[in-house]
């Protein structure tokens, strides 16, 4: 399920009008945490690039305790949830916390639930845990050697997430200062952009979605070759940290 028609995000609302049915996070979360777990079959002590001094190991640790986490948000309706340690054989241990996850979501997405910014209901976390999952995904097939393609219509939306979910969160939290500038962020192979920041943009940055996504959670380095207009303060604007 795809949207077609060209459409643009500021702050989290759609400045021009899109027809068409939203993605299915939760099927698209089923895919993502099986092609996760299969990745987990390789080598586990192989680093992840993007993950300080992290192993695959430990990045499906990190994973599977958040599917827990999500779970309990869901279904106690706190944030506070400490998952225990892993046992040694992490591998059946992903397994069953992405069943306990997805269990925990296959209810109505309207339900309401805890979560870390709105909406306050399952759909977040549907949403939330397929676009994590699909970023540690991509680092994990890194880690293993494979060439792991990201959609571009779920990396938009991931590109939504961080414009109007993440950043505000970010400047609210004193993570980052307060944007005074935007610049479009325009998918080439969708129709679709995103503002980041107030006013009309200086910039516009270009690009598949996927390489957008990548470069917002810091996974690609800007492609300064791809801007247009005042790259002073697309550099400020894009500073960040836009992500946690």
């Amino acid at each position: 399920m795809r949207l077609r028609d060209r459409h643009v995000w500021r702050a989290g609302v759609k400045v021009r009008d899109a027809r068409g049915m939203g993605l299915d996070h939760l099927a698209l979360l089923h895919e993502e945490l099986a092609a996760f777990q299969e990745c987990l079959s390789g080598d586990l002590s192989a680093p992840v690039e993007h993950c300080g001094d992290w192993t695959l190991r430990d990045l499906g640790v990190h994973l599977g305790q958040e599917n827990l986490w999500a779970a309990a948000a869901v279904r106690e309706r706190r944030g506070d949830y400490m998952a225990e340690p892993p046992p040694v054989d992490v591998v059946s241990w992903f397994g069953e916390t992405a069943r306990t996850l997805t269990d925990a979501l296959a209810v109505d997405p309207s339900t309401e639930a805890w979560t870390f910014f709105p909406p306050r209901t399952v759909a977040f976390w549907r949403r939330r845990r397929c676009l994590e999952t699909l970023v540690h995904r991509w680092d994990a097939e890194q880690a293993v050697g494979r060439a792991g393609a990201l959609d571009p219509e779920l990396s938009g939306d991931g590109i939504a997430e961080v414009v109007d979910g993440f950043v505000p969160r970010q400047i609210r939290l004193g993570r980052m200062a307060p944007l005074r500038a935007a610049v479009r962020l325009t998918a080439t192979d969708l129709r679709a952009c995103w503002i980041l920041g107030p006013g009309d943009p200086v910039a516009e940055l270009s690009g598949p979605a996927a390489d957008l996504l990548l470069m917002l959670w810091g996974r690609r380095p800007v492609p300064w070759s791809s801007l247009s207009g005042d790259e002073a303060e697309a550099r400020d604007v894009l500073h960040g940290p836009l992500v946690p």
